[in-house]
């Protein structure tokens, strides 16, 4: 049997129609197949890689933390160098408030932890989030999430959880002193690239602070620079009580983080002692990885270099059949009439070399989010397949 064959009997699959695209190599921008195909990765599988494929940095930190250990023991007991190297080097890129970083394998299992987090500290049952707001799979992430057509067939998911609608400031009365946490995501990702206003965000931050409310910012996707700072909520003068990363976080290997103060974070020290407890969150290789892809963003200056980049794909993908671009740095999306109109041409994107998809919320748009290194001639490159890929489905 082949690989296709082998990936469609013994894997478990998501959908009945999975895209099939089988992968040699990657590197930067590109991936490549086993028969020479070259793809550029337009959506750096889903915001994971802000800093490219393999970065020569990353893979040698992996390399090197190989040759010394990999997992030693479960999370939070022994003294590890890579962990607290890299809990140093995110708390640096944070607000005074946010020195205490626990490690964890995921966005959604960062999102867990805070949730947990949130209730044991404030002693509160009650979870505000946002319709249409994606926070993960797992059971209580599922729970916050804000799109009924992904949770009913899961319900009863948790107690408590209440929707309100993004960037609504009238809505934000709703929080009151029953409500242990308010959690959203600083650019809304799968609901098709959502942008909140910096009123909102200081006004929300205002009534979690009123109410005694834990404000939980989810930087899953818009983290680690991928907006045109290191942090979204920077854009709005704002700092969140709990922060959830991940996805970018990595250079490509699997890691995760919530981070909240010492105050904060010490509630799981006791009552009961072990309050949140991982196995493999902190992987020693995992957070090589992760401290140097802080290092290449910083030393590279892709940060700011993002918004120039950002502004090239607005100038480059201008067509009748495109009805506008949203956007938080290289945080996009490409509206369409409909989805019936954009699929045939990120099919077609494909056929050409340029891997893109639409979002779960959000059918009638196009997602970019490159990797961070992407040049100026790869960006106008990729613009031409796109809109030769419009003309070819929609003429």
């Amino acid at each position: 049997m082949n690989n296709r064959q082998l990936f469609l009997s013994n894997l478990a699959q998501t959908t009945d129609f999975p895209l099939l695209i089988e992968i040699d190599k990657a590197e930067g921008i590109y991936m490549y197949g086993p028969n020479g195909q070259k793809y550029i990765d337009l959506i750096s599988g889903i915001g994971v890689s802000n800093v490219g494929h393999r970065h020569p940095r990353v893979v040698a930190a992996i390399q090197e933390q190989l040759d010394r250990y990999m997992h030693l023991m479960v999370y939070g007991e022994y003294v590890q160098s890579p962990q607290t190297l890299l809990a140093k080097a995110l708390t640096d890129t944070l607000p005074e408030n946010l020195d205490n970083v626990y490690l964890v394998n995921s966005g959604s299992e960062a999102v867990e932890g805070a949730l947990k987090l949130a209730k044991r500290y404030t002693g509160r049952r009650e979870i505000i989030s946002c319709v249409n707001a994606y926070h993960g799979s797992s059971h209580g992430a599922l729970s916050v999430g804000g799109n009924e057509v992904f949770k009913r067939a899961y319900r009863p998911l948790l107690p408590g959880i209440r929707n309100v609608d993004f960037n609504a400031i009238d809505q934000l009365d709703l929080i009151t002193e029953e409500t242990a946490a308010v959690i959203v995501e600083t650019v809304q990702g799968e609901a098709g690239i959502r942008v909140g206003s910096k009123a909102y965000f200081q006004a929300l931050r205002q009534r979690c602070d009123e109410m005694g409310t834990l404000l939980i910012l989810d930087e899953i996707q818009a983290g680690f620079g991928r907006t045109g700072k290191f942090w979204a909520f920077e854009h709005y003068d704002i700092a969140p009580d709990i922060v959830v990363c991940a996805k970018g976080m990595g250079g490509g290997m699997p890691i995760g983080a919530f981070i909240a103060s010492q105050s904060i974070m010490a509630v799981f020290k006791n009552n009961p002692l072990l309050g949140h407890i991982t196995t493999f969150g902190g992987h020693p290789v995992s957070c090589a990885a992760s401290l140097a892809t802080i290092e290449v963003l910083h030393q590279e200056q892709l940060v700011p270099k993002v918004e120039t980049k950002a502004n090239l794909f607005k100038t480059y993908l201008k067509h009748p059949k495109i009805k506008g671009i949203r956007n938080k740095g290289l945080m996009m999306a490409v509206e369409f009439e409909s989805f019936e109109v954009l699929k045939p041409v990120i099919d077609r994107a494909i056929e050409l070399g340029i891997i893109t998809d639409w979002f779960l919320f959000c059918e009638d748009s196009m997602r970019i989010a490159p990797p961070l290194t992407i040049t100026e001639e790869e960006i106008k490159k990729a613009c031409t397949i796109i809109l030769q890929s419009i003309e070819e489905n929609c003429a």
